[in-house]
């Protein structure tokens, strides 16, 4: 990515929006000229920049929009939705700074705006779930036809719905899949503004999403297939164990036991030994320095607590042991895709993933030769695209392709 910042942790953030300039939700010389205006480890001018960019791109998509030029006000609606969702990932955390649930809610109106205006039928959905319900987006690629394969979008730790049309969405459409885009606890708003926190059985968050896809029109109900991203790579493979009207599952990337990364963490080695069966009190003061690093402070401190609902790091230690595929890995029975980018440490696990599966499987390894190198191979998610989607397209061909046997894998390298 283009270097917008001398700091670590804004960069991260900036190539974020950079990233979906790839497919209209951000443009260079916004990003460029906003981050001119940022000084490194400035949390404060971080959101304020950011909203005003949001807010100026917001205004010329209002007067195209009432002047009923609809292509001009989407594709800057959209815009607008990606400044204002960037502009408050600094403010992770709880207490839920208002700052970021009124940021978000200005990211909200926007792409809800983009979806009214869209070029292809979109609307927001509540899925029910837990006495509430889930926010989610139906995408289709034009109205009526016959019922089409569908593709369910599972997110990670800080992504959303909105951010989730770029990667799931758009490829979907254009292979004339249907995408139903969900945030599941944890993530975007049944965080955000109702304070659902993640939770490892997501089999029985995907069950009943399943319910309600099977309500909507234009779904093949024997095509249906679940993609996870980012942590959703340990998410959704967990969630299709327990939902066998699955017919395909794509891990990106593929992870095994997120809670292997103690071994990197600064605790003796006794502790690691006896882990998860320890009281999180006896680790976390071998975890104070953590926060002394801006980006792991962001990533464990701010990030990973909320989302958790957790009060200490050795909470957090503890509680990923949960999120173990061990004991799930076996009950996945559908045609399975596992991602692996280079330079990715998410990735570290994806071997591993594969090798336990015991149904049709793919690995699918992308390099830094091909620019698709790093976490979700967003420098170049277009050849992450053609190299998934054409899988799945031979894969949901007809509903008999998903009953290979167990046997019929091959690895791509």
């Amino acid at each position: 990515m283009l270097r917008l910042s001398s700091d670590p942790l804004f960069q991260s953030f900036a190539e974020r929006a950079l990233a979906l300039s790839t497919r209209g939700g951000a443009e260079y010389g916004e990003c460029e000229k906003t981050m001119g205006r940022i000084l490194p480890g400035d949390v404060a001018g971080w959101h304020r920049e950011w909203t005003a960019t949001a807010a100026m791109v917001e205004s010329w998509a209002r007067q195209s929009d009432e002047r009923a030029h609809r292509v001009s006000a989407r594709e800057a609606y959209l815009r607008a939705a990606t400044y204002y969702r960037v502009s408050y990932l600094p403010l992770f955390g709880a207490p839920v700074d208002p700052r970021l649930v009124e940021t978000f809610d200005h990211e909200t109106r926007c792409f809800d705006r983009f979806a009214e205006l869209s070029a292809h039928p979109m609307r927001p959905v509540e899925i029910p779930f837990d006495g509430g319900s889930l926010p989610g987006y139906l995408c289709a690629p034009d109205d009526g036809g016959p019922p089409r394969p569908a593709l369910i979008g599972v997110n990670g730790y800080d992504s959303n719905i909105h951010e989730m049309y770029w990667s799931h969405a758009v490829p979907a459409l254009r292979r004339g899949y249907v995408c139903l885009l969900v945030d599941g606890p944890g993530q975007g708003r049944a965080l955000i503004k109702d304070g659902r926190t993640l939770r490892p059985d997501w089999e029985s968050v995907l069950r009943p999403v399943v319910d309600h896809a099977l309500t909507l029109p234009g779904i093949d109900p024997a095509r249906i297939a679940v993609m996870g991203w980012s942590f959703g790579g340990c998410l959704a493979p967990r969630g299709v164990s327990g939902e066998p009207r699955v017919a395909a599952l794509i891990a990106d990337p593929g992870q095994w036991d997120p809670s292997s990364f103690a071994r990197q963490l600064p605790l003796p080695d006794d502790l690691k030994e006896r882990l998860p069966a320890v009281d999180p009190a006896e680790l976390d003061p071998y975890l104070a320095g953590i926060a002394d690093d801006p980006t792991l402070k962001w990533k464990l401190v701010q990030r990973a607590l909320w989302v958790h609902g957790l009060d200490s790091l050795g909470e957090y230690v503890v509680e990923l042991s949960r999120y173990r595929l061990a004991d799930a890995v076996a009950s996945i029975a559908c045609p399975t895709l596992v991602a692996a980018a280079e330079n990715d440490p998410a990735s570290a696990q994806a071997q591993e993933l594969y090798d336990a599966l015991r149904c049709p499987k793919e690995l699918v390894r992308f390099t830094a030769d091909e620019g698709s190198a790093g976490h979700c191979e967003s420098g170049n998610r277009s050849r992450f695209d053609q190299r998934v989607f054409d899988w799945l397209d031979e894969v949901l061909e007809s509903p008999g392709r998903t009953r290979a046997t167990c046997g019929d894998h091959l690895t791509l390298r």
